[in-house]
């Protein structure tokens, strides 16, 4: 590292904390659901730090990328595996029409307009708002066989290229999935949204409760039968209406089980659990409350259980499917508060489908929380230890993938170190999920290890591009904004139009789905909010997994493929 600027010339490796702090202090202002990133925001603040001289080199930018490509992929695994089924092809297709269409893009402007590997691997980054990119494609570049001076220029192109063309990226999908694309289907989206949650199995305002934090919405009580002599437990429950069920019932001081065919009789004890509102009522469907003997207090005890889904028997099952198994009938007090897929919640339907890596967090009491949770997969780990010889050996792996080769149409291909280490992310991340014990990584550190190393990664590449940047903008500069709109818009437009005509997906669905082929964030937080329902995420989070593989995975082709067409 070298600088010439003040303590910076005496204390170097401090212009690299100064980036990264400013690139993440800008990257935090928003105007409406558009924040310009940490990403965007450390390359903007290193690529005018650069113009002062002030530059990193050596081996520390590669080692901060395959940390963070490795975390990327071993946080990924289980939803991109859990994925790839039939029930999920239609909204795979999306994603693979993002790449294809970027690529062909991003290629045919490279003779069009006389742009380098760099620059056109840059301009995908940008547009595509997929930062990962950056690292394969910059990996990329040292395979090419060209002298130091020319992989130092064109790295510095994919910077200033993403730079470029991130804004114009961002601010397209945004408006395009939340206000463009409605638009076009004619729909409201605060509406039909609404009417989905109806066809998914939710009715009035029962979703809202549903996403709404359980505990204290949830309650047990204790009731005396008095007017419900001779009905059944099912039709009781049918009384009482909504999520309610006679967990436990006690007769002449005994328990039995509250089976829904079991009748009730005057003068039997029963447990109520269930949503307040619903619950409320069986003081006058049921009886007076009363307070349960102190042996049988625990039943009125609800905890809340984590699990980590990984049971074959119910990946890629509906809530509705797994309720009415056998099994299911012991768990009738359990109720499910969360599921949490790719960092978002989803909204808890009938139709709601539980894959692999799902955070599932139920409620209820002993001993049928835990029978129920045990089904599921297993208890989340609360260990903060970091199993470093598995993320060790996982990235040797990774590097060892990368160095392999292909030759595509006679040019010769390579994932590289990056996309190899992705690869093996998505593997090791797959086996923690199948095998909680092997290879934990707690999720706060696989999200450290993704940010501190995406952010030194950039930060090296920002400040190394120097004065390179003032060139690339001079020469193309008002061009690759326009490109940019059309790798954005092109395959989003393309989506909407077959996802709409020939996948017949429905509109929230689908504009959720673009958004993920997007890998938005930003976009799918305005769809969210345009909609005022969580249902967008049913199709966010499968094209969302499919493309955080499938972009990064361009940087390499892309270099490959521009400099021979250069």
């Amino acid at each position: 590292m070298t600088c010439s600027v003040g303590f910076f010339n005496s204390v170097p490796i401090a212009v690299l904390f100064v980036t990264v702090g400013l690139g993440y202090l800008i990257g935090k202002l928003k105007v409406g659901p558009i924040q310009l990133g940490g990403v965007c925001g450390t390359l903007i603040v290193a690529l005018l730090i650069g113009q002062t001289g002030c530059q990193i080199r050596g081996e520390l930018k590669e080692v901060a990328f395959a940390l963070f490509i490795f975390a990327m992929g071993y946080s990924g695994g289980p939803q991109f595996f859990a994925n790839l089924n039939r029930s999920s092809l239609r909204y795979i297709l999306l994603p693979i029409i993002e790449a294809l269409l970027v690529l062909a893009i991003v290629l045919a402007a490279v003779p069009l307009f006389g742009l380098d590997a760099g620059t056109a691997a840059g301009l995908a980054a940008g547009a595509a708002t997929e930062s990962a990119v950056v690292g394969t494609a910059a990996e990329a570049l040292k395979h090419l066989g060209l002298a130091d001076a020319d992989v130092q220029r064109m790295e510095a192109n994919i910077a200033t290229a993403y730079t470029l063309t991130y804004l114009v990226g961002l601010i397209s999908i945004v408006f395009f999935t939340s206000q463009i694309a409605p638009a076009l289907l004619r729909m409201n989206l605060r509406e039909a949204s609404k009417a989905l949650e109806e066809k998914l199995g939710v009715t009035g305002g029962e979703i809202e409760e549903a996403n709404m934090p359980t505990l204290p919405r949830l309650v047990g009580r204790a009731h005396v039968v008095k007017d419900v002599d001779g009905k059944s437990v099912a039709e009781v429950e049918s009384q009482l209406g909504g999520r309610t069920v006679i967990s436990r019932i006690l007769r002449n001081g005994v328990a039995v089980d509250a089976t829904p065919d079991y009748l009730l009789a005057t003068g039997d004890v029963v447990v109520v659990l269930g949503m307040r509102r619903f619950a409320l009522r069986a003081g006058s469907v049921i009886g007076p409350e009363i307070q349960l003997p102190e042996a049988h207090v625990d039943d009125l005890q609800l905890r809340e259980l984590a699990v980590i889904v990984n049971k074959k028997a119910v990946n890629g099952h509906t809530i509705r499917e797994l309720a009415r198994r056998p099994r299911a009938q012991r768990a009738r007090g359990v109720f499910v508060q969360s599921i949490v897929r790719s960092g978002h919640s989803l909204p808890i339907t009938l139709s709601t489908v539980v894959q692999y890596g799902d955070l599932v967090t139920l409620v209820g009491a002993e001993p049928e929380l835990s029978e129920a949770g045990a089904a599921l997969g297993n208890e989340l780990r609360r260990s903060g230890v970091t199993d470093l010889v598995f993320l060790a050996f996982g990235i040797l792996a990774g590097l060892l993938i990368g160095s392999l080769s292909a030759r595509l149409w006679g040019i010769p291909v390579s994932l590289g170190s990056g996309g190899g280490a992705l690869v093996s992310g998505l593997v090791c991340g797959w086996i923690n999920a199948k095998r909680p014990a092997l290879g934990h990584i707690p999720d706060h550190a696989v999200q450290l290890i993704k940010d501190l190393g995406l952010a030194i990664f950039v930060a090296c590449v920002g400040l190394s591009a120097g004065p390179e940047a003032v060139s690339l903008i001079r020469e193309h500069g008002a061009v690759l904004p326009v490109i940019g709109l059309l790798v954005s818009l092109g395959p989003a437009s393309l989506s909407l139009w077959l996802g709409h005509k020939i996948l017949k997906i429905e509109g929230p669905l689908l504009v959720g789905a673009i958004a993920g082929q997007h890998v938005s964030t930003p976009a799918i937080s305005a769809i969210l909010s345009s909609s005022g329902s969580s249902v967008p995420l049913l199709g966010y989070t499968v094209t969302y997994a499919i493309a955080n593989v499938l972009l990064p995975v361009l940087g390499p082709i892309i270099v490959s493929l521009a400099h021979h067409l250069g």
